[in-house]
């Protein structure tokens, strides 16, 4: 089998369900993973996440986008390093700072844009908004917004595609401040134990929430993995080429069978927590610190490699892109609360062979 070869899983609008909206389709209507196999196209992927969630910040303000949001803005390099690792048929487990993930891994912003805006355009059919993004036909197994709990997720994925011969490997992301999740501990144990296909990404921006980490980690990330066999490393993750490097070879040791892999990406979010800190007017990150990172945005250092020429002419491509899908997500109906109970029960589901209906 080829390496992460597709494996059959139903599509986003099975597993989201409701009728196509009759609205007018964005571009890609049919998903396919994102190619990252070259510096041009990690770097018009790079300025895709930041201008999305630019663009997403824009809409919170003007109230399209109602709850708010969690900025991806300044750990790009991380999402798009780890998914140019990965092969078609691989999975991934995202978090509540999700945008990043999904995209890059080829999720459609304008049904990404139209999700977060709760209309039935969207991914998930205005269901799922920021932190619950899914496409199962592209591999992502949803973001969370519980903390830390996409990596039992990741777990159990990798566990049952290695029950069917699949090579496929399956990535949990996660915050520092997962690293006291007794779950993500527990997700260490199983998949050291049964060796699986576990890649472990933990985005360390400093921060979980308003706590810095220093105050909240004894030991230390990669500490956590090693305890458990599992083999760890630390990258920047203001680089996108260090990330991709790490994780390109932790994913090919675990799609080998070598069991899995732990990174900790050291990166940085150059907005709040959340929208919502702009009105709250927190103070716990100092101007100096934060002017610091933004001189290590990885955006300025991927576009150094392809130059700036080319790297403008991306920008310009993006940007119309990013544009019809405002268009697209605005003009796509918000649901019928009529069915505002669809889906919240499984239905069609037969039994194991031996169980009681």
């Amino acid at each position: 089998m080829s390496p992460g070869a597709p494996a059959v899983a139903p599509s986003a609008d099975t597993a989201s369900a409701g009728t196509a909206p009759s609205v007018t389709e964005p571009a890609v209507t049919e998903p396919s993973v994102a190619a990252l196999d070259t510096p041009e196209r990690r770097y018009r992927m790079l300025r895709l996440i930041r201008s999305f969630e630019e663009r997403a910040l824009d809409l919170v303000k003007s109230g399209v986008i109602t709850g708010g949001i969690h900025p991806y803005i300044g750990q790009e390099a991380v999402a798009v390093g780890v998914c140019a690792a990965l092969g078609a048929g691989d999975r991934l487990a995202s978090t509540h700072r999700g945008h990043g993930h999904v995209l890059a891994r080829g999720l459609d912003p304008a049904r990404m844009l139209a999700e977060l805006a709760g209309r039935v355009g969207g991914s998930n059919r205005g269901r799922g908004g920021s932190m619950h993004a899914a496409d199962l036909r592209l591999g992502i197994l949803g973001a969370n917004g519980i903390v830390g709990a996409g990596a039992p997720i990741a777990v159990g994925a990798a566990w049952a595609d290695r029950q069917t011969g699949s090579d496929a490997v399956a990535v949990a992301f996660f915050g520092d401040g997962a690293l006291n999740q007794g779950v993500l501990l527990e997700s260490f144990n199983l998949a050291a134990m049964w060796r699986l296909p576990v890649l472990f990404v933990c985005e360390n921006n400093g921060y979980a929430t308003t706590l810095p980490a220093g105050t909240a980690v004894a030991g230390s990330a990669t500490g956590r993995a090693a305890a458990f066999g599992i083999p760890a490393a630390e990258v920047d993750g203001m680089d996108t080429e260090a990330v991709r490097a790490a994780a390109e070879e932790a994913v090919a040791r675990a799609r080998a069978g070598g069991g899995p892999g732990f990174l900790e990406c050291r990166t940085y979010r150059f907005e709040g927590h959340h929208t919502m800190e702009r009105r709250m007017k927190l103070h716990y990150r100092t101007p100096e610190e934060v002017a610091a990172w933004r001189e290590r945005d990885p955006l300025p250092r991927a576009a150094a490699a392809i130059g700036a020429e080319r790297a403008a002419a991306l920008d310009t491509e993006v940007a119309a892109r990013l544009a019809a899908a405002e268009e697209f997500a605005l003009a796509s109906p918000h649901p019928d609360p009529d069915g505002a109970a669809d889906h919240l029960y499984a239905s069609g589901l037969r039994p194991r062979a031996g169980a009681t209906a």
